[in-house]
Parts: C-alpha cells; structure tokens; sequence
C-alpha cells in the first residue's frame, strides 16, 4: 500500500491542479478561453528571477480562426500583467480578470485566417513556479507563467521558449536547447524549442546552478540533475532509469520522444512530469528505496513520456488513457525487472483500491465525464480501474497481441491525440478479435458507447 499512496501523491498534485484550472477558466458572461482558434505556436522570451519567481518579457502567439465572426480572443486567467497587445502590428485592447484574458480584435476575422497576437508581461504568477536551493522550477500551471490554454488537453501547439538566465545557470525546457546565447550584464540565453506539439499543461522550465551529469543510452540521452542544495549520488538514486527506457521503448516501439530526458532531483516529494522532464522529489526516492523494486515514482514520470505526453488524450473524458497507462507501465515494468510476483503484488494494490470504491457502492467507466465525488474516487477509476483495464485486456487477447496493439497505438498517435476508441482500434487490429464487448463493459459503460460526445471539462 506505501508504493500505491506515495504515487498518487503526484496524481494528486496534477489532476487537482488542471482540473481545477480547467473549471475557474469558465466565463459566466463573456467567450469562455479557446472559443474561435486554434493556437498553431507559442513564442515567449521569459526573464524569471531565481530569487522571487517574478517573471517578466514579451510573447507571440500564432493561431487560426476556427468559428466565423470572431471578434474576441480569450486564453486562461493569470496575475501577470498583460499589456501592449497587438495585432498583426495594429494595436488592440486586452482586459484580465478571473474569467481570462480576452484580446478585442479591431476586426472580425475569418475562418481559416492566421494571425500573429503579440504582447509584454510581467508579475508573480499565482501558481505553478517553486524555488529550490539554487534556483525554480515549474509544474502543472505553465498557463501562470505565460499566456496560454489549458484546456482542453488535445489543443497541442509548438513552443519556442527563451530563457534570458544568469551566466552560469541551467536550464530545462520542453524539447531540445537549440541554443545558447552569451549577453551584455552577465545574461545568457537559453533557447528552447519543443520537438512535438505539446499539451499547454506539459509546458515547464527550470533554471539554478544545479549540478549535471549526462549518460547516454542506445535510446536517448539521460540528464541527471540536482537542485536540492545538498550533495547528492545521482548515478545511484537514478541507477534504474536507463533499464527503464530501455523497456518502455521497446513497449513503446519507439525511442525517447525527441531522443533527450532529464530528471531533476528537488527537496520534499514533489512528482511530476512536464514534456521532456520530469521533478523528482528526494523524499519520495528515500520512501522508495526501502524497496528496490518499487521505483514507482521514477517509472511512472517516465512511463509519461510515451503515454501523456507524446501520445495524449484529446478531452479529459479519456485522461484514462495518459494516466491508467502510465500506472500500467510501472506494474509492467516490475514484471519484466523483478518477476511476477513483483507484478502481481502491484495489481493487487489498483486491485484494493477499486473495491473500496465498489464497496462504497460507486463504480463508473473509464469514460465517464461526470462529477466525481471526491479526487480518490476519480484516481480510483482513472489510475487504478484503467490499468486493472489494460491487465484484463493483456490477459484476454495474450502478449505477443496485447504489446503489438500497444506499439501500433503509441506509434500512430504519436505527437498527436486520441480518444479510447483508438485504442480500442489498434487492439483490434493486433488481436484479429472483435473487442466490443470488453471495451463496452469497463471504458465505454454496459449502456453503450459513451465516448461519441466530446466533454472538454470533467
């Protein structure tokens, strides 16, 4: 039960947190966030103070009207101010409050048309930027750092992010660091490109003086990074992530999205994934390493790489689909590392938490877009129900079917969006069988097919 409840504290921490930044982005009275456009890039130059998280700089925004007539702009709420907003080059009014940030455009604009919105900011974002020793790092709120949608998840977009830090920092970003630029007054650019279209809710940065060490793998490089303030073995406390990505890329069947992963170690026990990175908490490893078979944290954060991130859900009804598979993989994992009863030790735990769910007389399927009662019942069904799923499914079908079904998923879909009927597609395809039956009972409900309407909110 240790290794169950000290990974849901990240689930926690991240379905909490979009949820509830998803649900506040709701207008009463005006265009709710996203309406109208689609975002096609994000372009930031960002100026963090390592000291205080204060932010500061200037972004661009490229998107396409997607409803005829549109007349207003509107991104998720922040405390940033946002101001000197323009349009193509024309100037035009921006109002913040906490139902968005809405842009008045000088004309209504066409379908199909691509626009440039760009704009200064500065302020203490509410949410999401954390100090450490030696620098910050952020997490689940990059729509407070920055402009940006985070709902729903499926709207991916390219960032290009700049980082202007002091000499000597730093840096992680989302996809690769094209760049590094020395400037007047003991700056340094870091420039960061993503490799994907990213889910807004992944996008993260860190930057300190933390130090680094590199290992390269046939799948990737690995970055070790440590921002504790203290000494620290990162070679140890990271000595399973090589095995790791090598087992995930092979479920995967393919190698680390955009060949680069980094793991920075951070006080307490934060856990949490952005693209390309993740934080890792030293009190979650310390729990962790009474049991070396557990790695629960370390896997599962990877694990997202593939099935979160590269691959992610189009709408939170299907979130199962980034979270159950990554709750999956550790128990895969464990197998293949530790043996069978390391696996079935870990389904027994998912096994537990379902019934006390059951036991309580609420059971929902993986697809419901309804209220949960509380955030243990939706990580009962999401986390625990969808990779009981995949267990069921593997089982049903067989191995040889069920690891060619899941390879031809992840590769198809990846840097783009699913729903569960893809899913359901490719294991169809892999086992030769009509799945139905087994689909209709735990994801879609014994009604029928509840993932034809699209919910962008739980």
């Amino acid at each position: 039960m240790r290794r169950f409840k000290t990974g849901f504290m990240r689930a926690a921490g991240v379905v909490s947190a979009v949820f509830a930044l998803a649900l506040s982005a709701q207008s009463a009275g005006a265009a709710e966030p996203g309406n109208g456009f689609q975002v096609e890039r994000y372009e930031v130059e960002l100026r963090p103070d390592l000291a205080t998280t204060a932010v500061s700089g200037s972004q661009a925004i490229e998107l396409v009207v997607t409803d005829a007539d549109l007349r207003e702009v509107v991104f998720s709420s922040n405390a940033l101010e946002v101001e000197g907003a323009t349009l193509d080059g024309s100037p035009i009014a921006v109002v913040s409050d906490e139902s968005g940030i809405a842009f008045t455009l000088p004309r209504p604009l066409a379908v199909g048309e691509t626009v440039r919105l760009q704009f200064t900011m500065r302020g203490f974002p509410a949410r999401g930027v954390t100090t450490v020793p030696n620098g910050i790092y952020t997490g689940y709120f990059g729509c407070d750092w920055m402009v940006c949608l985070q709902n729903p998840p499926g709207d991916k977009a390219d960032l290009q992010l700049d980082l202007f830090l002091p000499d000597g920092a730093v840096s992680l970003g989302v996809g690769e660091q094209t760049e590094t630029v020395d400037l007047p007054g003991d700056l340094t650019l870091h420039r960061w490109q993503s490799d994907w279209p990213t889910s807004p809710y992944l996008f993260g940065f860190a930057a300190g003086r933390f130090s680094r060490m590199d290992v390269d793998t046939p799948h990737g490089t690995l970055s070790y990074l440590n921002g504790t303030g203290d000494t620290a073995d990162l070679a140890d406390l990271f000595a399973q992530t090589p095995e790791m990505v090598a087992f995930f890329a092979s479920r995967a069947g393919l190698d680390l999205p955009g060949g680069a992963y980094a793991q920075l170690l951070v006080p307490g026990r934060a856990a949490q994934e952005t693209m390309s990175f993740s934080i890792i908490g030293l009190g979650e490893l310390e729990r962790e390493r009474e049991d070396p078979s557990s790695a629960w944290i370390i896997a599962h954060e990877l694990a997202h790489q593939w099935w979160g991130n590269l691959v992610t859900t189009q709408t939170w009804r299907d979130f199962w689909l980034n979270e159950g598979f990554a709750t999956y993989m550790v128990a895969a994992w464990e197998q293949h590392r530790f043996g069978e009863a390391a696996y079935q030790q870990e389904l027994d735990v998912l096994r537990k938490r379902r019934k006390q769910l059951q036991e309580l007389g609420w059971d929902k399927p993986l697809t419901w877009d309804g209220d949960y009662p509380t955030l243990g019942h939706r990580r009962a069904v999401q986390y625990s129900k969808g990779a009981l799923f995949l267990s069921e499914l593997r089982e049903d079908i067989g191995d040889a079917a069920f690891w060619e079904g899941v390879r031809a998923y992840t590769k198809a879909h990846a840097g783009g969006t699913v729903t569960s009927r893809d899913l359901q597609s490719a294991m169809e395809r892999a086992s030769g069988r009509d799945l139905e039956p087994l689909f209709a009972e735990w994801v879609y409900g014994v009604d029928g097919d509840q993932s034809a309407d699209v919910a962008e909110t739980p």
